[in-house]
């Protein structure tokens, strides 16, 4: 399921959605805000030869490029058709990423260029999923009248479709049918907090019908919002070969197999289980390049079977980032039936036989419970869930590892029905105390499982749930307080042994142990998890416990190597249900290895892994993509004289035969190799391999785990007496061959080998490094990471989209006023609105001209005038506006402007408070027009935040307690703060005190300490390492410090000794400054100067910037500059179209230079090596011309290269007269800039 935004509607069964959000196979807005920027470069250059790059004919359905003047760029679209005028054509184009029509003259239609047709469309059409309009019949004859199915939507019908879409805050759509170009969904829409299914709406409220399936189909259920619709029977899973190419243009589509993948194996052993009714797939392809998928109905014979079309041009892909796929296999006694099957796959992991309940009626959960699953629209236990539940429900111990493990309702259900036989907890001492404890990894994740069961337990009898999260102050532990009945307890592992160290006893009825997301937990609180399973056990082994039940249930999405010593430890006799099987191989100690090599060197690879040398029977599978790959390797073996099998879509005759070679009993020392294509292997149900090989990199980790699936015989199982896994030799093996075409894939594949805590090749973390560094380079446009900057740290980069490196043009410090410098460092701050505890955003104020204060006072005269106030009759984005709210007028900024609500009369807007800082939505008619001395100030919002102190026990969020203190403590008021840095318009401050004068007095007096005030509440505490972390950062820029000065970054100017001692001067009677005034900031107690000092002292170490001595030379297409630093160590080198900026570090100095070309230059192309210690620079001239100069403005430390004068002149291919006049002139400027410029100082 994913989140959509609509782009347009005609009615509900014709609609434009893009995807918003983040996946492996979504497309990042910014990546198209690129495109768009590209496009319009490219085709406004283009212009002046517009007949180069025109089409030579048109056509219906040509993929072109045209101009749209309400949209002001250039757009990707689709010629809808082509109507003849008098002396030209005109032609209806569909905008593809804008699902919009446009009229276009022929003329100004352009070729589509490839380069710019790589990425998806944005604009996906889509229709409601077997929802149908109705119309009103009546018969005068028979005087009745009746709801009939309609062939078009009714207008009320469209426009209470209109009306949900507007009333709602979130959308979501599940893909469950494919037609031509459009995608059957189901939508979801939230309002007011609550989930409505439009699709069910419409037919509930008569504006719509459900057509009746002809298929008894079955539907994915991979999380708990992939509710499905009641009325809908489910539809046909598929999945696409190439996910990657989804929704794109069709001309440029590469050629891709046309089998759809399938789905599952024959069952093996004990260990595994298969769910869903098996999918049959015609093997003839019919004309019009489409194909029959065949669904085969129990009982029926196979050609009675109905098929579905399905085109092959379009790669049938709804950007799901674990896509459906469509099944083959033939039936068999192990069949099982299962009416919703988990994304993820259907092949399960069991330790124990568990039968599964796939159906909600038949589920072992009691009756009131099951109503109120069903009036939540929840359609039945998902894959993972109908395993999970009757172990749960018996009172057995449970772990669960999938995919949606961090999902509650694989374990809330069976617990709270357990809960209901009063009759099993007769034994347990007779006192107050909970019977249940949920341990969840954070106090967010611990408020969501309390919300669900206060939601679901409202049908049980009365448990009393309770939520605890307590703080590092111990009165607080002490004084909590269990209310009377409560039988349910849900807090984290830090807050639980914070409670026990008081309330030991309350916890003698205790018998279900549960744990939420078993991974996170033992990677972020181990020690505390198996002190509380210490605590639980010892609880449990007394006497008067021996009849009561004890229970430990572990849920999460991977595995942890600590879950071995709990299964053997404090489990008695576990239910395991793995149904990730990447996971499982883990736990079934397959031996991971990875092998780099070129992509050119596959096979040599491949004969060397292939080890014959073992005694006993190995059996080999070597996995490919294509049939091509699976031909050539079957070839290579067989030309170095090794025996192998082959299978493929193409030689399905060779099944049998394959499968009686395999099965047969080998004596020791046979070798078996197999070679096959992904799409084989299902059908062919291998269980017992001893060796996989991925000689083609695996499509998705699905595919990868269904691979691992082919060993599963071989899997050891860690509880299982005389278990092998302790030993060395692991007798399971999976060897993954990684190339220069998968690099992408590098970050994710060391990842899992740490995971597995499998051996790591050398090689691949400076691979890994390489690709991490470039994909950080992407991101340069994103803002600086949120928890970066408020911890220091952020703990998933891989997933966090924002950037982790400085940028030099973003994080130049900006609405700085000079305002501060006469009490340098230490400011008056106003914060105005309160993102979290430590994180705000205000103003800073002048004590002696507050320019803002002036001019709100103006705007207020302004608007007073009822003649002033005049309404804004088009609204623009970005464009500035007043906005009158609660007795005072504000200057406001449009941020954004839905598409669907431009169009009306009145609609709302994004808009930011651009002296404040806060977002808000208003109605466009309230924005009122702003006279432009308004708009001379600039936006006085800065963000504020308060440094060295993060949330308690690990957690990146602070709890909405601390928040709300410090909200109604700070909000409005006026602080004295000390600035240690500044990164764009972030400040960092700390000390921040709230001081209050006492004139009577004449003195002042310390209110607070916001940093003291979180200290104090226990739910925070010291992080010293905040600020290091952040100028470990800078190092490659110049930040400035605020208690020495706030300068701009030094560009063409070095800081002499001389020079840094005036900042120390400054530093000290800024001190002076600060004690001499009624502000005692020193007076207040601060546990954090010693951290400051040092960082004070780390940034005015930065502040010894060098610019370094720098050499040119040229030829005719490039022009080299060298920079004449000794020893470098580490450095940096950015380019731009007309800027290089060098940034390095040799012995203690640091180097800046930044260099303002002469002329343009192609910067992609360009580039830095380091050769003898020192920098080489090699730009790459946009023009083959000779340059008269290198920089635009001269500086004393950038010089002609005479030396290389001779060379060039030797070997340039210029004649002699062009060389020397062009160098002469050269020679002349450098020459002149040195007579005329000398005393800026170096590093000599």
């Amino acid at each position: 399921m994913m989140e959509v935004l609509i782009l347009e509607i005609e009615d509900p069964g014709c609609f434009w959605v893009t995807v918003k959000g983040c996946g492996p196979y979504v497309v990042n807005e910014i990546e198209y805000k690129n495109l768009n920027a590209e496009m319009n470069q490219f085709y406004d250059k283009s212009c002046r030869d517009a007949d180069e790059i025109k089409p030579l004919t048109l056509e219906e359905g040509q993929i072109c490029v045209v101009f749209s003047k309400e949209l002001k760029c250039w757009c990707r679209a689709v010629i809808k058709s082509i109507m003849s005028c008098t002396d030209h054509y005109l032609t209806e184009c569909f905008l593809v990423d804008y699902a919009k029509y446009i009229s276009v003259k022929s003329n100004d239609i352009r070729v589509a260029v490839e380069a710019f047709m790589q990425i998806p469309y944005r604009a996906k059409q889509c229709g409601l999923y077997r929802t149908k309009p109705v119309t009103l019949h009546i018969n005068f004859c028979e005087n009745t009248a009746k709801i009939v199915p309609a062939k078009r939507w009714d207008f009320a019908a469209t426009r209470y479709f209109q009306s949900l879409l507007k009333a709602t805050t979130q959308i979501k759509a599940q893909l469950c049918a494919i037609e031509g170009d459009k995608f059957d969904v189901l939508l979801y829409v939230t309002i007011k907090n609550e989930k409505v299914c439009v699709n069910d709406d419409l037919v509930s409220k008569n504006f719509a019908h459900f057509e009746e399936g002809k298929e008894n189909t079955e539907y994915p259920a991979n999380d708990q919002e992939s509710q499905t619709s009641l009325n809908v029977e489910s539809p046909l899973p598929l999945k696409i070969v190439n996910p990657a190419l989804a929704f794109s243009p069709v001309v440029f589509q590469e050629k891709v197999s046309k089998n759809l993948e399938t789905g599952h194996a024959v069952s093996s052993s004990f260990l595994f289980k298969k769910g869903l009714h098996s999918h049959q797939m015609s093997s003839t392809s019919l004309n019009g390049g489409t194909e029959s998928i065949v669904k085969a109905m129990p009982g029926l014979p196979f050609e009675e079977n109905t098929a579905i079309p399905v085109h092959t041009d379009r790669l049938l892909q709804f950007l799901n980032s674990d896509p459906l796929k469509t099944h083959f296999n033939k039936d068999d006694q192990q069949f099982q039936n299962f009416q919703n099957v988990s994304a993820e796959g259907n092949f399960v992991f069991l330790s124990n036989k568990i039968e599964p309940s796939s159906i909600l009626e038949t589920a072992p959960l009691f009756d009131d419970l099951k109503k109120e699953l069903t009036q939540k629209k929840f359609l039945g236990p998902n894959f993972t869930e109908s395993y999970c539940w009757p172990p749960i429900a018996r009172g057995c111990d449970v772990l669960a590892i999938s995919h949606q493990g961090n999902d509650p309702l694989l374990y809330i259900p069976p617990i709270l029905t357990f809960l209901q036989s009063e009759s099993c907890y007769k034994s347990l001492p007779n006192r107050s105390g909970p019977l249940a404890l949920i341990v969840c990894p954070g106090w967010r994740k611990a408020q969501l499982v309390f919300e669900l069961l206060k939601t679901y337990s409202r049908c049980s009898r009365p448990l009393h749930p309770m939520l605890i999260i307590v703080g590092q102050n111990k009165e607080e532990a002490r004084n909590v307080k269990i209310h009377r009945g409560c039988e349910v307890i849900v807090t984290t592992p830090y807050s639980l042994l914070r409670l026990l160290e008081h309330h030991s006893l309350l916890f003698l009825r205790l018998c279900h142990l549960i744990f939420d997301e078993i991974e996170v937990l033992f990677s972020e609180a181990s020690e505390q998890i198996f002190t509380i399973l210490d605590y639980y056990r010892k609880t449990i082994i007394i006497e008067e416990r021996l009849y009561s039940p004890h229970q430990v249930v572990a849920v999460g999405t991977c595995w942890n190597k600590h879950i071995t010593h709990l299964l053997k430890e404090f489990m008695n006799d576990p239910y395991i249900v793995i149904t990730a099987m990447e996971e499982a191989s883990i736990y079934g100690n397959v031996q991971q290895v990875v092998q780099l090599c070129l992509n050119s060197e596959r096979i040599a690879v491949l004969l060397r892994i292939l080890d014959f040398t073992s005694n006993s029977v190995e059996k080999m599978l070597i996995f490919t993509n294509t049939i091509n790959e699976a031909e050539m390797v079957h070839q290579a073996l067989r030309s170095n004289s090794i025996f192998s099998l082959k299978i493929h879509k193409e030689s399905e005759f060779n099944f049998e035969y394959v499968l009686e070679h395999w099965t047969k009993k080998y004596s020791s020392g046979t070798h078996v190799v197999l070679v096959l294509t992904d799409d084989c292997m299902q059908s062919l149900g291998i269980t017992d391999a001893t060796c996989v090989i991925h000689f083609s990199f695996p499509s998705s980790p699905r595919i990868f785990g269904q691979r691992l699936h082919n060993m599963s015989d071989n899997f050891h199982n860690v509880i299982e007496k005389g278990s092998f896994v302790d030993q060395e030799y692991t007798k399971a093996r999976s060897v993954l061959l990684l190339t220069e075409n998968n690099a992408c894939h590098a970050p994710g594949v060391l990842r899992y080998l740490k995971h597995a805590e499998a051996e790591i090749p050398p090689e691949l973390h400076d691979f890994t490094a390489r690709v991490l560094e470039a994909e950080e380079e992407k991101k340069l446009a994103r803002p600086l990471c949120t928890y970066l900057k408020t911890l220091g740290i952020c703990k998933n980069r891989r997933e966090c989209p924002d950037r982790h490196h400085i940028n030099v043009q973003t994080d130049r410090p900006r609405n700085m006023p000079d305002k501060i410098t006469p009490t340098p460092g230490c400011v008056t701050i106003v914060p105005l609105h309160i993102v979290n505890a430590t994180n705000y955003f205000g103003r800073i104020v002048d004590k002696q001209k507050d320019q803002y204060a002036i001019l709100a006072e103006e705007m207020n005269e302004y608007f007073k005038k009822p003649s002033n106030n005049v309404s804004v009759e088009k609204v623009e984005k970005l464009a500035w506006y007043g906005l009158y709210e609660e007795t005072f007028f504000h200057r406001v900024q449009v941020v954004e402007i839905s598409p669907k609500e431009e169009k009306k009369l009145f609609f709302n807007v994004t808009i930011k408070y651009i002296d404040e800082g806060r977002m808000s939505q208003v109605e466009s008619h309230r924005l009122l027009q702003l006279p432009a001395r308004f708009q001379s100030l600039p936006p006085q919002a800065v963000e504020f935040i308060v440094c060295s102190v993060k949330p308690i026990d690990n957690e990146i969020e602070w709890n909405p307690r601390v928040t709300s203190h410090i909200y109604h403590k700070i909000k409005g008021k006026p602080h004295e703060a000390k600035m240690v840095l500044t990164l764009g318009n972030t400040v960092w401050v700390d000390p921040m005190v709230r001081v209050t004068r006492l004139s009577n007095l004449k003195t002042s007096v310390n209110e607070y300490n916001v940093r003291s005030e979180i200290l104090s509440m226990g739910l925070g505490t010291d992080n010293p390492e905040h600020i290091k972390q952040l100028q470990k950062l800078c190092r490659h820029m110049k930040v400035l410090a605020h208690e020495e000065n706030l300068e701009t970054f030094i560009k063409e100017e070095t800081v002499s000794p001389q020079n840094v001692s005036n900042l120390q001067n400054i530093q000290e009677n800024s001190t002076e400054s600060c004690s001499s005034s009624k502000m005692t900031l020193e007076n207040h107690p601060y546990d954090g100067a010693p951290e400051v000092k040092e960082a004070e002292d780390s940034t005015l170490h930065q502040r010894k910037c060098f610019y370094p001595e720098i050499k040119w030379f040229q030829n005719e297409e490039t022009v080299t500059a060298k920079v004449k630093i000794a020893s470098i160590a580490d450095y940096k080198c950015e380019f731009s179209k007309e800027k290089v900026v060098f940034s390095a570090c040799s012995g203690d100095k640091f180097y800046l230079a930044d260099l303002e070309l002469h002329q343009h230059i192609l910067a992609e192309k360009s580039a830095c090596v380091i050769k003898d210690k020192e920098a080489i620079i090699v730009l790459t001239k946009e023009k083959r011309q000779s340059w008269c100069k290198l920089l635009k403005n001269k500086n004393p430390r950038v010089s002609f290269d005479f030396e290389h004068w001779e060379d060039f002149e030797d070997k340039g291919p210029f004649p002699v007269g062009i060389k020397k006049l062009h160098c002469t002139t050269v020679v002349t400027e450098e020459l002149m800039d040195s007579s005329e410029d000398s005393g800026t100082e170096s590093d000599d």
